[in-house]
């Protein structure tokens, strides 16, 4: 891995992840084959903050189905990283979690 830019490929933005932002939990899309370590590294120096805990989650790709055809949707990888107490929030998310 080279840059934090390459191991965070997006946020993820969904009801679940709106409502952990309360508790500092922010949810990620990484790249496949960063680790715990390499994903905290990324988050803490992208946006500034202090990370306490990194949960990953590795899912598999859907089967998708186009009459006799099926094929597979891509697999991916979440991270859920918690922040500090006396961490700062993500500013990113801020205008959004209203």
């Amino acid at each position: 891995m080279k840059s934090p830019y390459d191991i965070i490929i997006k946020p993820v933005l969904s009801e679940k992840s709106y409502d952990e932002m309360a508790d500092k939990k922010y949810t990620f899309l990484v790249h496949p084959k960063a680790n715990k370590t390499e994903i905290k590294k990324a988050i803490e120096e992208i946006f500034d903050v202090k990370v306490e805990r990194v949960n990953t989650l590795r899912q598999l790709g859907k089967i998708k189905r186009m009459g006799v055809h099926s094929g597979r949707k891509p697999s991916f990888k979440k991270a859920y990283v918690k922040l500090t107490a006396d961490s700062k929030e993500i500013e990113f998310f801020e205008g959004m979690a209203q």
